[in-house]
């Protein structure tokens, strides 16, 4: 019988590993899309959170007057933001909701503008109320957004 496979040899296996480096252009495309995903998602929360801070900040700034209606709304700014970002202080009133935000800020709201943010939903409309007392509370809650957003 002849031999029908003379040339045949055998199988040689590769002297080194396959090296998975230098990386396939698929993969590169793959590496910076993650990266960019990541990237976007950071920036757009990001913007989200300050652009909440600039219009409370803008809200409180827009307040000039010391009438009722304006501590009222610093008080409802006050309100939105617990409502958003501490859920559970959404239902304190008085003394407790004083405390609440007094913990949550380093400077303390003092006496008289604290009595003020509690007491001023409920006075007449028409009552007017000490010009300082409305800035150290208008200061305050500058202060307060922008230790708590």
């Amino acid at each position: 019988m002849e031999n029908n496979l003379p040339d045949l040899r055998d199988i040689h296996l590769p002297a080194d590993a396959v090296s998975f480096w230098p990386l396939a252009y698929g993969w590169w495309v793959i590496l910076f899309s993650v990266i960019f995903l990541f990237l976007s998602i950071w920036a757009v929360r990001f913007l989200l959170r300050k652009s909440k801070k600039r219009y409370a900040l803008r809200l409180i700034s827009s307040l000039s007057s010391s009438d009722r209606c304006n501590i009222v709304k610093m008080s409802e700014v006050l309100r939105r933001i617990c409502v958003y970002k501490y859920p559970q202080a959404a239902a304190l009133f008085g003394q407790e909701w004083i405390d609440f935000i007094n913990s949550r800020c380093s400077e303390k709201l003092s006496v008289s503008s604290a009595r003020l943010l509690i007491n001023a939903p409920y006075c007449k409309p028409d009552s007017s109320f000490a010009s300082q007392d409305v800035e150290d509370l208008k200061r305050f809650c500058t202060l307060w957004i922008g230790e708590n957003l």
